[in-house]
């Protein structure tokens, strides 16, 4: 279920097929196939938000593969909770140029509203997959594991050639005994424990980004 007329459309340029369309009286659909019209306050209940947008719409998920040995920037998730949090990773590693973003076992749906709504749409155009590190390892991938306490300042890893880069569920991080080739650690300044996933994420892939288009 995609809700508001933007990311609608957002799917729609991407290639996603709109099963059908709820709109509330008097608003516009996208298509203008499969519409359906629906009276006063019906929206209000069956939209997962508080003050949801005038129209909501069924998208068909596609059937994609890809494969990893193609891929030259990977950005792997390890079991991320937070929809918000996932849906921000989304729209960064797009924005980053990231080829594939790699969910492993026990993280949240992709396409959960949430997720949906946190990364504006980039969920439609930026392969989604589940895997484990070892099939990220086999896919020729060079891993590089996040660390809010030991590795490598970021600025001073190499983040060009072919790599992951994995960072961790919010409450506890990836595990120090990680199947990863190396470490990175965002160093920062203040009392704080480490930064939100999301936001490291971000760090990191543009890091990733500067390094690679200057390589």
């Amino acid at each position: 279920m995609v809700e508001g007329h933007q990311l609608v459309r957002e799917a729609l340029d991407a290639g996603w097929e709109i099963e059908a369309e709820f709109v509330a009286g008097g608003t516009s659909p996208v298509t203008g196939s499969d519409v359906f019209v629906l009276g006063t306050g019906v929206i209000e209940r069956v939209a997962s938000t508080e003050a949801p947008q005038p129209m909501l719409a069924v998208v068909r998920i596609p059937t994609r593969t890809f494969d990893l040995a193609t891929a030259a920037f990977v950005l792997v998730a390890d079991r991320i909770a937070d929809p918000g949090n996932l849906g921000t990773i989304l729209r960064s590693a797009e924005a980053a140029g990231v080829d594939a973003v790699v969910l492993t076992a026990g993280s949240v749906d992709p396409f959960n509203p949430k997720v949906v709504r946190a990364s504006a749409g980039s969920l439609f155009r930026v392969p989604v997959l589940e895997a484990t590190l070892a099939s990220v390892h086999a896919g020729g991938l060079r891993t590089i594991g996040t660390s809010s306490h030991h590795g490598i300042a970021h600025t001073q890893t190499d983040l060009t050639g072919r790599i992951a880069l994995v960072v961790g569920n919010e409450a506890r991080g990836l595990p120090d005994d990680a199947e990863v080739d190396e470490w990175v650690t965002i160093r920062h300044h203040g009392r704080g424990e480490s930064l939100n996933v999301a936001m490291a994420a971000t760090v990191l892939c543009f890091e990733a980004a500067r390094q690679r288009a200057s390589d």
